[in-house]
């Protein structure tokens, strides 16, 4: 797999100031968002016993859609209508963080797109089910953990399937998530992530942390602590690969068009930092 440092900021907010100031690439005054969406999913699988919903606000700047997850029903109505065609510097000083991160992930996608050159292993998502396309991305994002059997991940953003691979691999995952509740197993999901990173042996998270504005003290803790940090990014899948050799040992990202959207093959592409990111 092909290693690049790709760190260019010591956090979220530095990063798009540096965005914002025109030093990752044209200024953002002169680039215009052509279209603003949410997709609003909910999920039941067959064979589980719960559901979830997801809503993803999307911005389209030229060849990159940049997202950002976001609660069902929290985006302000007429969020969307501001943001199409909003200039770029104006969305990514908006007051509401998840349209920074939208826009600040549209941006790099666009500058720095996932390709080979850039770092990036594309790993396809065969067609299937939408739970088969689950159950072939997480083991995609697993493989990223450089933790032996026996080992503890902590994840971050409960996601069941992932939770399964980790079984499978003769790991134990430590679910945390902000809405708490329970996983597919009847397991209690945690709602300090911060207090477990001391106890696991990684930490696997899901990218709607930039958009809750808990990924950088969680990628402070992870570094503290010497454990190593995985990202599975729909969420900010530009904006991730940034904080690679600072903090994060790898990302999984996934742009737009996710996998549950559809049952024919995708790609999502790999990342991994020269340093195994606890430096």
């Amino acid at each position: 797999m092909t290693t690049v440092s790709r760190a260019s900021a010591p956090c979220f907010d530095a990063l798009l100031g540096r965005a914002l100031r025109g030093e990752l690439g044209p200024d953002p005054l002169t680039r215009r968002i052509a279209v603003a969406f949410t997709t609003s999913q909910a999920v039941r699988h067959d064979g589980r016993h719960g559901g979830y919903r997801n809503e993803v606000l999307s911005l389209r700047l030229d060849r990159a859609v940049g997202s950002c997850a976001v609660e069902p029903g929290a985006l302000p109505a007429g969020t969307v209508e501001d943001c199409a065609g909003a200039d770029v510097a104006a969305l990514l000083a908006h007051p509401l963080l998840p349209v920074r991160v939208a826009a600040l992930d549209a941006y790099l996608g666009d500058v720095m797109p996932h390709v080979p050159a850039h770092g990036a292993e594309p790993v396809t998502v065969p067609a299937g089910s939408s739970l088969e396309r689950s159950r072939a991305r997480a083991a995609a994002v697993v493989d990223l953990l450089d933790v032996s059997p026996g080992g503890t991940v902590l994840v971050v953003g409960v996601v069941n399937s992932l939770l399964a691979e980790l079984r499978l691999r003769g790991l134990t995952g430590i679910p945390c998530d902000l809405k708490g509740g329970t996983t597919e197993w009847g397991e209690p999901i945690g709602t300090d992530a911060l207090g477990e990173v001391g106890r696991c042996d990684a930490v696997l998270a899901s990218g709607m942390t930039l958009g809750n504005g808990t990924f950088d003290p969680l990628r402070r803790s992870a570094r503290e602590h010497r454990k190593p940090l995985v990202m599975f990014a729909q969420t900010g899948s530009a904006v991730l690969p940034r904080f690679l050799d600072a903090g994060v040992a790898a990302v999984c990202a996934e742009p737009y068009p996710f996998f549950w959207l559809d049952g024919g093959p995708g790609t999502i592409h790999r990342y991994r930092a020269d340093d195994g990111g606890t430096s």
